[in-house]
């Protein structure tokens, strides 16, 4: 084979591999433009995506259908063509119809609806419990565990990027970049406490699939299990004053092993063990890199 050939193979490879491990290691966020659901990074959004696109089975031709007969009724029974309306008012095989039709197609929607809030509603043994606070306007998270680690996570200002070496727009994006993110194992269960300190919050991550109000004075419970790690952005989804488009949720999921080494750092050097992960994450999509 030509050798300029396998040059540009090797260098279309390698760049390749950097795109897809470029995406691995920021996951997923919003995009411009977006109108489809991110990507699925937790068993139930996946279940999620799948039942919207199973309704648009039903919500596309129905749609169609209705616009069909208002157009063929606009046309057919204007004025011009019927000087003399219709007095008729009922029609026995019409009413079976619009009554038998949208039953079965409730049906229809109803089984796997069910399916799907069963299983948001049927967690596995959680193997962490998180605690999150929404403040105005800003997140605060306790770890109940052993000696638990607490810390707020607000939204990260450009003066601080290069002292958290979060200058990487591409990973870390304006608006969604926070201080602290939150460190979670993959394939965890991982129970999520949400509450408000002052007024009502929500606590939203669309590629898990969750979103929780956070009701001062009330503790609501939800769960995610994430299956892929790199780092993952929400916001508050529930209009809490004038800073709430300020209010940004970032989590980051790592290995069980960078999970367990951040954790213990974590109690005593929350700012050092954020910046070592970070470190032993670049250091993994280089290596991957490299082995591509």
């Amino acid at each position: 084979m030509n050798k300029n050939i396998v040059t540009s193979m090797s260098a279309l490879g390698s760049a390749l591999a950097v795109l897809f491990t470029s995406q691995a290691a920021h996951a997923d966020q919003p995009k411009p433009w977006e109108y489809r659901f991110q990507d699925a990074a937790t068993g139930i959004a996946q279940q999620i995506h799948w039942f919207e696109r199973y309704t648009l089975w039903f919500i596309v031709p129905i749609t169609v259908l209705v616009l069909l007969l208002l157009l063929w009724c606009i046309a057919r029974y204007r004025a011009g063509a019927n000087p003399e309306p219709s007095k008729v008012s009922h029609n026995t095989l019409v009413e079976i119809v619009w009554t038998v039709g949208p039953v079965i197609v409730l049906l229809f929607l109803a089984i796997p609806s069910f399916q799907l809030l069963t299983a948001q509603y049927s967690p596995d043994e959680p193997g962490l419990t998180v605690k999150a606070t929404g403040y105005q306007w800003y997140w605060g998270y306790e770890y109940q565990v052993d000696n638990p680690v607490t810390f707020d996570s607000l939204l990260l200002q450009d003066a601080d990027r290069a002292g958290a070496g979060k200058e990487d727009r591409a990973v870390y994006p304006r608006l969604l970049a926070v201080d602290n993110e939150v460190v979670v194992p993959i394939d965890t269960t991982v129970r999520l406490l949400v509450t408000g300190a002052d007024v009502i919050h929500s606590w939203a991550m669309p590629a898990f699939g969750v979103k929780m109000d956070a009701v001062p004075g009330r503790i609501n419970e939800t769960w995610f299990k994430a299956d892929k790690p790199g780092l993952y952005y929400g916001q508050c989804s529930e209009l809490c004053g004038k800073d709430h488009a300020f209010m940004p949720i970032a989590v980051r999921v790592v290995s069980p092993d960078q999970y367990n080494t951040w954790l213990a750092a974590a109690r005593n050097d929350l700012q050092g063990a954020n910046k070592a992960l970070m470190a032993s994450v670049e250091a993994n999509k280089n290596v991957t890199v490299a082995g591509n």
